[in-house]
């Protein structure tokens, strides 16, 4: 019989990056983007990678400032606040009710359940929403913690893709009436 307790939950809230802090960060300034969100961001924020996606959340928002409710959040941990990542969708629910979730792990905070957190309060949101009516997620396929992270979460994978930056990619989903609330 293991005597070790089990872990507590960890839960976090989001913090937005409006689009003057999606555009701070996408250009490197880290100090701008850290004093626009109110929390102090690290030079994750600033990878090259995460410069990348948030030049695009940047332009998504500049084109359609009604996706800004939906995009990218800094994700900190509670009650600590430690900054821990990035979580939000991939933009407002489309035509048919689909949204996909989209989350990252700052490289510390990994296998701690942090991408857990995320990924439960996204579903929370996305099953709040009226006009959303299926969740989706794309993995890479060696992602093995992501997949493991999803298939706590009742998704069924439904199709393949490639991505032209990370290869051979999972597509699952989860019917949002399918979500427990919190």
């Amino acid at each position: 019989m293991n005597s070790e307790p089990h872990p507590t939950p960890k839960r976090v809230r989001f913090v937005e990056l409006n689009a003057q802090a999606l555009r701070m960060l996408a250009d490197g300034d880290l100090a701008g983007g850290s004093a626009e969100t109110g929390v102090a961001l690290d030079a994750y924020f600033v990878s090259d990678r995460a410069r990348s996606i948030l030049a695009y959340r940047a332009d998504q928002v500049a084109e359609d400032p009604s996706a800004a409710p939906w995009i990218m959040r800094v994700a900190v941990s509670e009650p600590d606040g430690a900054v821990v990542g990035d979580a939000g969708f991939h933009g407002p629910p489309d035509a048919a009710g689909v949204v996909e979730v989209g989350y990252s792990v700052v490289h510390r905070y990994r296998r701690q359940g942090y991408a857990r957190a995320m990924l439960r309060a996204l579903l929370v949101r996305a099953a709040a929403e009226p006009g959303v009516r299926t969740v989706r997620a794309t993995v890479r396929s060696d992602n093995i913690a992501s997949l493991a992270t999803l298939a706590g979460f009742g998704f069924v994978r439904v199709g393949e893709r490639g991505d032209e930056r990370d290869g051979l990619e999972f597509v699952f989903e989860v019917p949002a009436d399918a979500i427990p609330g919190e």
